[in-house]
Parts: structure tokens; C-alpha cells; sequence
């Protein structure tokens, strides 16, 4: 895969940081950046994706079909803790 290089601009003290932080990991600034802007993007997927899936799992109501099952369900359940089974 190509390399492209931008150039970025960033506050003094931010840029201190990304230093002292790569000279720690003994990684270069320009992995240090890599690694950080692949995580930040791997974040926002799964906060979209977990977003996709409670709306998808968000219901209003269980239909009448699932309110017997669950009914039944807690009938049963209880004749069991109770020992009437």
C-alpha cells in the first residue's frame, strides 16, 4: 500500500507529548500518529455498528404471539421455583 504524506498542524504542547510518547515506545511520531488515527476509526465503527444494533433490537412491544410465549414461560418458571412441578 502507498504512503502519502500530509502535513498536520497541532498545539506545541500536544506535539511534546506525541514526542516524548514515541521516544518511550521507541516508534517514530509517524507511527505513533498511524496508530492512533487507526484506533480512533476502529472506535467510531464499532460505536456506529453497536448504534445499528439496539436500534435493530429496540422495540416498541413484543406482539401478542410473544407476550403468550413469555406469559406461559413465567407460569412455568414459577410452578418450577415453587416445586409444583
Amino acid at each position: 500500500m502507498a504512503n502519502i504524506k500530509t502535513d498536520i498542524s497541532l498545539r506545541k504542547s500536544l506535539l511534546e507529548d506525541v514526542e516524548a510518547v514515541a521516544r518511550e515506545m521507541k516508534i517514530t511520531k509517524s507511527r505513533l500518529f498511524l496508530m492512533a488515527i487507526e484506533d480512533f476509526i476502529q472506535r467510531h465503527r464499532n460505536k456506529k455498528l453497536l448504534e445499528k444494533i439496539n436500534a435493530a433490537y429496540q422495540d416498541d412491544k413484543p406482539d401478542s404471539d410473544e407476550d403468550l410465549r413469555l406469559s406461559r414461560m413465567r407460569q412455568h418458571h414459577r410452578k418450577l421455583a415453587e416445586g409444583e412441578w
